[in-house]
């Protein structure tokens, strides 16, 4: 913008005073103020729109970079679990022909044991009850507050007895 001195800006008021007079002056002081108040005001506004748009478009650029990666990444992965199941389906049908062949090395007798897994075990028919952790009459007997009891109450349960 331009750079307003003191002594530029009176120069200004001492000519806008000859040329308009001490009567208008107040009042075109102040059009003139909102004046330049609405020009600054567009002027940060078109500077905020440019800086977005240009934002949205870095963020589109990273945004294709980030799915060309994922692209890649989703690739590479896919290429290696194809490989990875050939060779996993290579050494099965190795491992089944060597058990189904000849059956004198001795897999054979070992492939037709049936495998029995672990054994399902019922749970107790009282699992969903709590269980307290302390038994009441300890915690009776320890003084754990069992309910919750008001301050008079309290004072009357304490008080000494000879002094009612």
């Amino acid at each position: 913008m331009i750079d307003f001195g003191f002594d530029k800006i009176a120069l200004i008021g001492a000519v806008a005073l000859v040329v308009i007079g001490p009567e208008k002056l107040p009042r075109v002081a102040r059009t003139v103020g909102t004046l330049m108040g609405k020009a600054r005001r567009y002027v940060a506004d078109v500077k905020a729109e440019v800086n977005r748009t240009i934002e949205l478009e870095e963020l589109q650029k990273m945004k294709s970079q980030f799915e060309t990666a994922a692209r890649d990444v989703e690739q590479t992965v896919h290429n290696e679990m194809r490989s990875a199941n050939q060779a996993f389906d290579q050494q099965f049908t190795d491992l089944q022909s060597g058990l189904n062949g000849s059956g004198a090395d001795g897999f054979a007798s070992l492939s037709s044991t049936p495998d029995t897994g672990p054994v399902y075990k019922r749970p107790n028919k009282r699992w969903r009850l709590k269980q307290a952790a302390v038994p009441r009459w300890y915690k009776q007997r320890a003084g754990v507050r069992g309910h919750v009891q008001s301050g008079a109450a309290r004072v009357a349960r304490f008080r000494p007895r000879g002094l009612k």
